[in-house]
């Protein structure tokens, strides 16, 4: 993992292209968000999955960059005031506290379309094939957009409790947060050209460590240690939001974590994935995580 974030680090470091010419603020403050740290986890698991499959790490490289940007954006739009106002991301004030609302916005609609390009550099400097990487695109436009990522941002804006129901709240984790991991591991498979029965493995583990993420997510804001998440605790009973914990209970969740995680490892094993062990550390570390 720290291997993989530095090379992911690294490679954002050299996100915009040195000839383009992009105002100094913007270029700031997009660098400023994407230099915040963080664990790079969609990332790590785009070049997990290729390569358990016996595909290019370099080849990975543009599309993990891609998914981080996307990541990034959202993050730059869910902490604005007009959202879920907070005032620090990842221990760090964030960007709308420090380069104004305007250029936060900007910022975040600066590395959603810049994703864009930097999956192309997949074809273009790997060769990828370019129907794997129209499916890619396709996919991330899917998985990010009105039916994936910001639709789930949607339903979580009109949560709350006493309203929002436990489907309802498990549709918001799915898309808010699943989908995302589930484009991750579906990006990796096809840049190493994955069997459609391989994509659907990557997908059903996808789904699975998706909603463990975000329920663990919800166990953290209730327990977790400030110093560690980098942002307060308890911030979704500050703003009425539901939770996991909120419906079932802290033991209960955590039992559904367990059990999300042991459903996500058996869907890509048995040999449909030629190389899973990685995927099963990841699986596992998310499953123990405490920040």
């Amino acid at each position: 993992m720290a291997e993989i974030n530095k090379l992911v680090t690294d490679g954002l470091q050299q996100f915009i292209p040195e000839e383009w010419i992009v105002p100094s603020s913007l270029h700031e403050a997009m660098s400023y968000s994407l230099m915040a740290g963080g664990k790079r986890i969609r990332p790590l698991l785009v070049i997990a999955a290729a390569e358990s499959l016996g595909g290019s790490r370099e080849a990975a490289m543009p599309v993990a960059c891609a998914v981080e940007m996307v990541h990034t954006y959202s993050l730059i739009h869910d902490d604005l005031p007009a959202m879920d106002n907070d005032d620090f991301r990842r221990g760090k004030p964030t960007n709308h506290k420090v380069f104004g609302e305007a250029t936060a916005i900007l910022a975040g609609d600066g590395l959603l379309t810049h994703a864009f390009y930097s999956i192309a550099q997949a074809s273009r400097r790997y060769h990828v094939p370019a129907e794997d990487t129209l499916a890619i695109v396709e996919e991330l436009s899917s998985f990010a957009g009105p039916k994936g990522m910001v639709g789930g941002q949607s339903a979580d804006m009109e949560g709350e409790q006493g309203i929002t129901s436990l489907d309802q709240l498990k549709y918001i984790h799915i898309h808010k947060t699943g989908d995302l991991i589930v484009f991750s591991l579906k990006a990796g498979g096809r840049i190493a050209s994955a069997s459609l029965e391989q994509l659907r493995a990557l997908e059903t583990f996808g789904r699975s460590i998706g909603l463990a993420f975000q329920i663990q997510d919800d166990i953290l804001d209730l327990i977790g240690n400030e110093e560690k998440l980098g942002k307060k605790t308890q911030s979704d009973i500050a703003m009425n939001k539901v939770t996991y914990p909120y419906f079932i209970g802290l033991e209960e969740s955590r039992a559904e974590v367990d059990r999300l995680t042991r459903l996500a490892k058996e869907a890509i094993g048995g040999g449909t994935i030629p190389s899973p062990e990685r995927l099963f550390q990841i699986a596992d570390f998310l499953l123990n995580r405490d920040h």
